[in-house]
């Protein structure tokens, strides 16, 4: 999903929750740990074969986790530690989806898990490089697969495939271990590109 796209459409509606949510005493770390523990009730579901209801509870959690940004801005209370406990979070609700897409498929389809775990450690490169490279000064925020996109097409495949739609989990896990190693491409090329001599 392009990042434009991903802006106008789901920009406003985050940030008219973000100041409604301002008035209340919910603070955007709250919000950030109740996505985190939602995602890994889901991830649970998910890893024993409820693939619907799963899937239905990453989504529905992954889209309360995009609350915490906004409602930080709205109170202006953005902070290093916010930031850094919403990627950490993140990281460890990225796992769990994964690791139990792991955990359901390793004996019925080996395969599926090991193309789940492939995925999961390639995402977590992704992330990392731009971390790296926003350690070093630089920019890396190229490449489609970023988390929504990737959480996008996991969750599609899961519930899909929960609903016995045949072959689209593997179709989305094969599309997302493509994109990420194109994307860690991108990423890398680009910090190589800011690092070269002018």
């Amino acid at each position: 999903m392009p990042p434009r796209f991903k802006a106008s459409f789901f920009a406003p509606p985050l940030r008219a929750l973000g100041r409604a949510l301002a008035r209340t005493p919910v603070t955007p770390d709250m919000i950030t740990v109740t996505a985190l523990l939602g995602t890994l009730a889901g991830a649970g579901f998910i890893a024993s074969g409820h693939l619907v209801l799963g899937g239905i509870l990453c989504w529905a959690f992954a889209m309360l986790d995009s609350v915490d940004g906004s409602l930080a801005r709205a109170r202006g209370v953005s902070s290093p530690w916010g930031a850094l406990l919403d990627s950490t979070c993140d990281r460890v609700a990225d796992g769990a989806i994964f690791g139990a897409l792991v955990l359901w498929y390793a004996t019925s389809q080996p395969w599926i898990a090991r193309l789940a775990l492939f995925c999961l450690v390639f995402g977590v490169v992704v992330s990392y490089v731009k971390a790296r490279a926003e350690g070093l000064g630089l920019s890396a925020n190229v490449g489609f697969a970023e988390r929504a996109e990737r959480l996008i097409i996991v969750l599609v495949g899961v519930i899909l495939g929960g609903w016995g739609v045949p072959y689209v989990l593997a179709a989305c896990l094969w599309v997302l271990a493509v994109a990420t190693v194109v994307t860690i491409g991108q990423r890398l090329a680009e910090v190589r590109r800011q690092l070269a001599p002018q």
